[in-house]
């Protein structure tokens, strides 16, 4: 299989690891196999860039990631970075407190955007842009995984305070048979849910309040289900149960391990990139605007998008400088209501969208369709997340919208890629048969995976990151692409078979100290050695939140950092996390607090 940029004549060097977050260094290396980049080996001096790219095409670009001033990067680890931005915090809403994910998620995360902004500043230079260093601060890419989150528990009215062990862990998705085998239900209509519920003998009464807490796990992180249902299903078998939500049209996806995922047939392809592409025809390069102060200026992407992944790939591509026109059905995206609001906007939605244009369009009608084929006639990208199938339905796939604009990126932000399976392809059912849940589950101590939407997000940086680097290949040979990009890709690179092991700590954690809660995560014996003489005694984890309970959490996280521990506070109200000076810099206001663009180009 041929990879995205395999014939680009593309190489790349590799900077020196980060001393306490090698899986972001190993994330680096794994996202450059997969784009096909030839590795050039080289000897890495201490400070050197995270990655430099090479092509006889291109001066040389060269991305640096850097840290906040009071957030610095040689003392950050994935387990203090997921508390200082508050991930531990929304992931914890549903699993009963402050925790890690136990997976490498914000390396993944920040190792795309790395590589995103890279070829991004590589699609400008060849547009005549001055663009040779890209810094990303990884502390920004954290906070833009939980946008949504902060957005809600920021708004200037009826902010929401959702905070970790609020609700019962065991109340929530996934659900429970009576063998004890754990699945998720998926339905993106209320019908078959309340259907399924009747069947059950549920009353419709309860079944509507389980369906708008259901309804809204995307959003909030937790979904506490009435014990009824809960209790319905632990009295059945799970062949009884599969049958029922088949007659009712409701999906079941069984929770599944890592090594099932490993054995499927679909996998190997899967693993080797996260992205298909075929090109299209070829394509006279149409007139070019130099991109002065973002890389992605001159670029013009239509979107047709609802929910997350497709929005915040959209969203990503506007950060780079992309013009983005928002194609919504007539009336709005309903999600547009979803309290709470500001200004009568959801301001959840406007955290993934209020940098884009907005069209109304009716994609059913002839006349919405032919007003797609036309604005696709001066656009670069055209992205959508429609249900599988529904693009050729509406004559609207790549080879309709090539006849309107050979240059085209036509990119499919989907939920299964090539796997064949009978359920929506959404966050929670590709969790759970990708084996991220329970690999989630088996690090929090859960009954199941997360409920903050760790595939949608991942899913969406990595379809942005595809774009970024289908349309550097269409700049150096001259033609459109078709570009798919699924959840299930996203989740088969974060469990990736042969890269994915979390570092190993001596000792690590949330500890509760005189006014708040600390994470400390000592990887080597030095580490742990400066924590004994900081605390002035062996850092026995028993006795830990008693010795910790003497001074205030910015005191110890002072003496941590001093001492050359990683550390940070881990916030549980995302308001407050708001606030702290820390994350200043990363941080913007609108009627909520908003995250600035994670990158800078010069």
């Amino acid at each position: 299989m041929s990879r995205i940029l395999q014939q680009g004549g593309f190489a790349w060097r590799s900077g020196a690891c980060l001393p306490a977050w090698q899986s972001l260094s190993a994330a680096l290396a794994r996202h450059g196999e997969c784009l096909g980049l030839r590795h050039q080996d080289s000897q890495a001096e201490p400070g050197s860039p995270a990655l430099q790219l090479l092509h006889s095409d291109l001066r040389p670009l060269q991305t640096r990631l850097v840290g906040l001033p009071a957030l610095p990067l040689e003392l950050s680890t994935e387990f203090t970075l997921q508390a200082a931005c508050g991930l531990m915090s929304v992931h914890g809403r549903a699993s009963g407190r402050p925790q890690a994910l136990g997976v490498n998620y914000l390396a993944s995360i920040n190792a795309a955007l790395a590589w995103q902004g890279t070829l991004a500043a590589a699609v400008g230079q060849l547009r005549g842009g001055a663009f040779t260093d890209v810094s990303l601060a990884p502390a920004g890419g954290a906070l833009l995984s939980i946008g949504q989150y902060l957005a809600g528990a920021t708004a200037a009215d009826e902010a929401e305070q959702l905070l970790p062990g609020q609700d019962d862990a065991l109340a929530r998705p996934p659900f429970v048979s009576a063998e004890g085998v754990l699945f998720e239900l998926e339905t993106l209509d209320s019908q078959p849910w309340r259907r399924f519920w009747t069947a059950l003998q549920v009353s419709d009464a309860i079944a509507g309040r389980a369906w708008q807490q259901f309804l809204l796990r995307y959003a909030r992180a937790v979904a506490p289900m009435p014990a009824e249902c809960l209790d319905a299903l632990a009295r059945l078998p799970l062949a009884r149960i599969q049958a029922m939500a088949a007659d009712c049209g409701v999906a079941l996806v069984v929770l599944r391990s890592p090594a099932q995922r490993y054995a499927d047939a679909d996998y190997p392809a899967s693993a080797a990139a996260p992205w298909q592409m075929q090109h299209g025809p070829a394509a006279v390069p149409g007139p070019r605007q130099a991109p002065a102060t973002l890389p992605l200026q001159g670029i013009r992407v239509l979107e047709s998008c609802r929910r997350i992944q497709g929005p915040l790939a959209g969203h990503l591509l506007t950060l780079l400088g992309a013009e983005v026109i928002r194609l919504e059905p007539p009336g709005g995206d309903p999600l547009r209501s979803m309290p709470p609001c500001a200004d009568g906007c959801s301001v959840r939605f406007d955290a993934l969208n209020h940098r884009k244009q907005v069209i109304e369009v009716d994609i059913k009608s002839a006349q919405g369709r032919a007003q797609i084929h036309a604005l696709c006639a001066d656009a670069d990208v055209f992205l959508h997340n429609w249900a599988p199938g529904k693009a050729a339905e509406l004559a609207l796939d790549a080879a309709d919208l090539h006849a309107s604009q050979p240059s085209l990126i036509h990119a499919y932000a989907g939920g299964w890629g090539a796997a064949q399976v009978d359920a929506p392809g959404t966050d929670f059912t590709v969790q759970a048969w990708s084996g991220v849940a329970a690999r989630v589950a088996s690090a929090s101590g859960t009954r199941g995976g997360t409920l903050f939407t760790a595939l949608d997000v991942l899913g969406g940086v990595i379809s942005a990151q595809g774009i970024c680097a289908a349309l550097l290949e269409r700049e150096l040979h001259g033609h459109g692409s078709q570009l798919h990009s699924s959840l299930l890709g996203a989740a088969d690179l974060l469990l990736d078979r042969d890269s994915g092991a979390l570092a190993t700590s001596l000792l690590q954690g949330v500890f509760a100290t005189a006014d708040g809660l600390l994470a400390i995560d000592c990887q080597t014996r030095q580490q742990y050695q400066a924590l004994t003489q900081v605390l002035g005694a062996e850092p026995d984890p028993r006795h830990l939140p008693q010795r910790l309970a003497d001074a205030s959490g910015e005191d110890w996280l002072d003496a941590c950092q001093q001492a050359g521990v990683p550390a940070s506070i881990a916030h549980q109200d995302l308001a407050v996390l708001a606030v702290d000076p820390r994350l200043a810099p990363s941080l913007g206001q609108r009627a909520y607090r908003s995250v600035q663009s994670p990158w800078s180009f010069t």
